[in-house]
Order: C-alpha cells, then sequence, then structure tokens
C-alpha cells in the first residue's frame, strides 16, 4: 500500500500543471462537458424513444441537475461557469480579468463539443436506427436537436432573439443574487444546487420556443460537433440560419442582466457581511463591491444623475413615460429631459 501511495504522487506531480489558468481552463472544460452529456443525453433519450422513455419536464430536470453537477465539479477550481455569458458578466462587473473571457469560452465549448461526441458514440446505433441510416436535421425522425438548438416553426428571429436575450439576462440575476454575500446569503455548499434550480426554472418556463440555450458554448460546441459529424452545413442554415442566435443574443441578455441587478440591488449600500461569511461563496469572486460601486457610479454620470436613490427615480419615471413614447428621437428627448430634472 505505501509503495502504490508513493507511485501515485510521484504521478501526481510529473502531471501537476503549475499554471493556473490552464488548470481553470480544464475544470470549464470537464464541468461544461457533463452539462452537455447529462443534458444533451436525456434529450437524446426522449427523441430516440419517440417520448417513451421520458418528456418535456425530464429533459428540464436533466439539464438542472446537470448544471448542478458541472458546477460542483469544477466551481472550487474556476468558479464552474460553465458559459460564456456568465463569464462574461463576471469580467463585465470586474469580478474577473478579461484574459479568462477567451480562454474560458474555448475551454467550454470544447467541453461541449466533446461532450456531444460522447453522447453521439453512446446513441451511435440508436440514432441511425431513428433516421433509417440517415441522419436529418429537420422533420419527423430529425436528430441534429439531439444537440444543438432549433427553433420552433412559429418562431422568427426577431421573437427568438428576444427569448434568448430574456433567458440569459434572467439566468445573470438569478446567479448574481446567489453570489453576492450583500444580499440573502445561499447556505454554503447549496450554491451549485441553487444555480441548477435557476436553470430548471427557465426550462420549464422558456423552453418552448427554442429550447432555451442560454449559453453559447453549450449550443455551438454540440453544433459544430453535428456539422463534422455527418448532419453537414444544414445545422447552420436551417432555422432562417438560427444558429448565430444562441451565441449573440446571450453575450447582449448578460449585459442587460447585469444592469438591472446592479441598478435594483447590487448599487444600494448594504451592511457588510461578518468575517467568517465573506469566503462561503465558491461560485465566483465575491470581493467585488468596489468594482460594483465603480460601473453603478460609470452608469450614473452617463446618465449624468449623482446617486442611486435619484437613479432609481430615473428609472422609474422613464418607466412610466414609455407608454405614451413611440419612436427613437422622442424616448432620447425623454431621456435628457429626465436627466436633467435629476
Amino acid at each position: 500500500m505505501g509503495r502504490q501511495k508513493d507511485v501515485l504522487a510521484t504521478i501526481e506531480e510529473h502531471l501537476r500543471i503549475r499554471n493556473k489558468l490552464v488548470r481553470q481552463a480544464l475544470a470549464e472544460c470537464l464541468g461544461t462537458l457533463i452539462l452537455v452529456l447529462f443534458g444533451c443525453g436525456s434529450v437524446a433519450q426522449v427523441v430516440l424513444s419517440r417520448g417513451s422513455h421520458g418528456g418535456f419536464l425530464t429533459v428540464n430536470l436533466a439539464f438542472g441537475f446537470a448544471v448542478m453537477l458541472g458546477i460542483l465539479i469544477s466551481g472550487q477550481v474556476s468558479g464552474g461557469h460553465l458559459n460564456p455569458a456568465v463569464t462574461f458578466a463576471m469580467c463585465f462587473l470586474a469580478r474577473e480579468p478579461w484574459i479568462k473571457l477567451p480562454i474560458y469560452a474555448l475551454a467550454q465549448t470544447l467541453g461541449a463539443f466533446l461532450g456531444a461526441g460522447i453522447v453521439f458514440g453512446l446513441y451511435y446505433d440508436a440514432i441511425w436506427a431513428f433516421g433509417s441510416n440517415q441522419l436529418y436535421v429537420t422533420g419527423q425522425n430529425a436528430t441534429a436537436g439531439i444537440f444543438a438548438t432549433y427553433p420552433s416553426q412559429h418562431l422568427n428571429i426577431v421573437n427568438g432573439f428576444f427569448d434568448q436575450f430574456i433567458g440569459t439576462a434572467s439566468l445573470i440575476v438569478c446567479v448574481l443574487a446567489i453570489v453576492d454575500p450583500y444580499n440573502n446569503p445561499v447556505p454554503t455548499g447549496l450554491e451549485a444546487f441553487t444555480v441548477g434550480f435557476v436553470v430548471l426554472v427557465i426550462g420549464t418556463s422558456m423552453g418552448f420556443n427554442s429550447g432555451y440555450a442560454v449559453n453559447p458554448a453549450r449550443d455551438f460546441g454540440p453544433r459544430l460537433f453535428t456539422a463534422i459529424a455527418g448532419w453537414g452545413s444544414e445545422v447552420f442554415w436551417t432555422g432562417k440560419q438560427w444558429w448565430w442566435v444562441p451565441i449573440v443574443a446571450p453575450f447582449l441578455g448578460a449585459v442587460a442582466g447585469v444592469m438591472v441587478y446592479q441598478l435594483m440591488i447590487g448599487c444600494h449600500d448594504e451592511p457588510s457581511p461578518p468575517a467568517s461569511e465573506q469566503e462561503t461563496v465558491k461560485l465566483a469572486n465575491v470581493k467585488h463591491k468596489e468594482s460594483d460601486r465603480k460601473i453603478t457610479r460609470s452608469l450614473s454620470d452617463l446618465l449624468g444623475v449623482q446617486s442611486c436613490r435619484q437613479l432609481g427615480i430615473f428609472c422609474l419615471e422613464l418607466l412610466i413615460k414609455l407608454p405614451g413614447i413611440v419612436n427613437l428621437q422622442e424616448f432620447s428627448s425623454q431621456v435628457f429631459s429626465l436627466a436633467q430634472q435629476a
């Protein structure tokens, strides 16, 4: 036993990666792989069994728990973002350095690609049998939807973009609340479960239109895999060239989610939590109050107001006036007028 431990310790020493960012990227890759493996695996089971082995709720449950497990696996090392939109939000709030955004996004996309490959291998025979030895992107025997999201027939690009925008903004607002120790702190160890529950709620309430990707890596990685594995370039052009919507809309939704949370919650002064509680949140760096205030000050300066109270009054008055605004020029004049009054 002692000899075995020595050998294992020697192997670990040689395999240990010293670069922290590389270790974090590997953790994000593995966490996202788990997310796609369990999430898309549940979709495969429902589609290939034609509904006899699950349904809409089981897919949402699988994705929710898959997110939870992915965060548990990678959270202690990298923060467990598993989503470039989440990483973008953290960088936007100056809680993470911007260098992490491309590194994390690449690792997350690679993990999603590998997860899709495992699902394809796991259900290889079933996928080919389902399409009578053909791989279809659309139609009754379509299997590309196992891996990436596609819009429903009723959905146009504008409505689909709004769908992804709102879904991601909702996700970011909830994530920021969960990791904010100045709000109601989540009990230690339950952060991953809570985020997974958020994904479950988003899926059960916003999944009908297009499958609620709200994650560029989760959608693009498997989509790229299907293009290579045999479905071809049709995966990019079907659905009125839908492929770019789950990539672009989540980033804009992340910005909206950050701004909404900061204006409504984050910018208001709250008492500092006890020192013993300041290191309990593992999903992201929580030493962020000063950077959040800088973000809020920049928003206030941009609108010409001087305090969070004035900023809140400004937003409320603008919302009251919105129903009577009919064009962009009138909207701009109303914003300028209210800013001067503030």
